[in-house]
């Protein structure tokens, strides 16, 4: 087989009068090759098949099925032309239907491939695209659920990672990621989420419809299984994964959480974006005004056609809804089991609880908006209730009353006894004689030796 640029030397050669012998000499194949490759009778690039297409005496049979079943399994399919004759494996089967292309297009089975697809213009402020991903084996133990916001207009990312996907802590991560972005836009893209849309339905869950009113929103779902829908948060998943969440170094979540705000707030502020001229007029006139905090440099022309903006500038002239005071008060539920000095963890801090429960997993209640956190006994009673302390500041906080009780407690346990001799002598005292006694019964475990006996013998052994 030639390569293209072989193809194209030996017939630069051709034209200039050389033969076919030495022209072969020069590129170092075969005669007959090279005048294979001149004749026009084959093409560069593609090795010649030295066996028949064993796959071609079925290919009217195999079209046939797949217009009575686009959807037949290949495995089925074998199975039917091996018993017409077919002589391959199913290997070779498989892999000659694919290069063929036998099996028809479904445009309702492929998703996007083999299908056009084409960017979708985003207004500024118009769309936030919200998506989770969810990773195993994290390094601070079981599974880290990250959630990402992306503004599709300028690409800005803004994560946070949360300890479960239930929709109190959907509606944390939203809120925490909106301060983090500053403000709203307008419509929330969001996947066929259980916990936001109604399965099977475009309709919001009763349960977030008053979130949305709250942050005053509108939810729209992605169409069925039309994920690309949101291909601007899918990008960010992608992006985030591969360069932060592969090398980053955290042991435990709130230092994954630091690193997540680090990374989205430098190395994914500073990527260069394609914008289209129609938002150009929209961000000198924020410059104008002075909205924007860096200035848009001197790759900018008249025509808009040089300016490759960077996810910084164009994200700080997107104009977001201003949020609420509060965030949405969701109930945030989580357990903990109690560990040996009576104390719970919970983001990074520990809180006290009653000593006496240490193992018993409590149930813990954060209503977000508040300061506080309440610890519940696996009944349900309100055991106590504690102000938060910062996310991952490794406080230990514990009211006045836990903190007695656990001393009174742990004095209780304390002796002033002198600790036993472990190298003194201690044979078996009267109860533990006795205790023998009656094992060994009433002969007890004593020889008594009959002298009689000996005196008979020996009487005898005389005479």
């Amino acid at each position: 087989m030639l390569t293209r640029r072989e193809d194209v030397e030996i017939h630069a050669l051709r034209e200039r009068g050389w033969k076919i012998s030495a022209i072969a000499r020069h590129v170092g194949r075969d005669r007959k090759t090279v005048r294979s490759y001149l004749a026009g009778e084959r093409v560069p690039g593609v090795r010649a098949v030295s066996v028949p297409d064993a796959l071609a005496p079925f290919e009217e049979y195999i079209r046939a099925r797949f217009v009575d079943d686009h959807t037949i399994w290949a495995t089925a399919l074998f199975d039917e032309v091996v018993e017409l004759g077919y002589p391959l494996s199913y290997v070779s089967f498989a892999r000659q239907i694919r290069l063929k292309k036998l099996r028809p297009h479904c445009e309702a089975c492929s998703g996007v491939r083999g299908r056009d697809t084409i960017e979708i213009d985003h207004p500024p402020g118009e769309e936030i695209q919200w998506d989770w991903f969810e990773r195993r084996r994290a390094p601070w133990g079981g599974t880290a659920y990250v959630l990402l916001g992306t503004l599709p207009h300028s690409g800005r990312i803004r994560g946070v990672i949360s300890e479960s996907m239930d929709q109190p802590h959907l509606i944390e991560g939203m809120d925490r990621v909106l301060r983090r972005l500053g403000g709203t836009a307008r419509n929330w893209r969001v996947d066929r989420l259980a916990t936001v849309i109604v399965p099977g339905t475009r309709d919001v869950q009763p349960s977030f419809a008053p979130v949305a009113k709250h942050y005053g929103v509108v939810i729209e779902p992605c169409p069925p299984r039309r994920g690309n829908r949101k291909g601007s948060v899918e990008s960010s998943v992608r992006y985030v994964t591969g360069r932060w969440w592969k090398t980053m170094t955290a042991t435990t979540i709130e230092e994954a959480q630091r690193s997540l705000d680090r990374f989205c707030s430098q190395p994914a502020e500073a990527r260069v974006r394609p914008v289209p001229a129609s938002a150009l007029a929209a961000v000198r006139e924020a410059t104008a005004r002075g909205e924007i905090s860096r200035p848009l440099g001197p790759a900018v022309t008249a025509e808009g056609r040089l300016w490759r903006p960077t996810v910084r500038q164009l994200a700080d002239a997107e104009p977001l809804l201003d949020l609420p005071a509060a965030p949405f008060p969701a109930i945030v539920e989580t357990t903990a089991p109690v560990r040996d000095n009576a104390t719970v963890a919970f983001r990074g801090n520990c809180y006290s609880t009653p000593p006496g429960l240490a193992g018993i997993p409590l149930t813990l209640r954060y209503r977000l908006g508040t300061g506080t956190l309440e610890v519940h006994s696996p009944a349900g009673a309100l055991l106590v209730t504690h102000r938060l302390a910062p996310a991952g500041a490794g406080a230990v906080v514990r009211t006045p009353e836990h903190r007695a009780a656990l001393e009174r407690a742990v004095l209780s346990a304390f002796t002033m006894a002198s600790p036993c001799d472990r190298k003194g002598n201690s044979p078996p005292g009267p109860a533990a004689l006795a205790a023998a006694a009656k094992l060994l019964g009433p002969e007890g475990n004593d020889v008594v030796v009959d002298l009689a006996a000996y005196q008979a013998i020996a009487e005898g052994a005389g005479r």
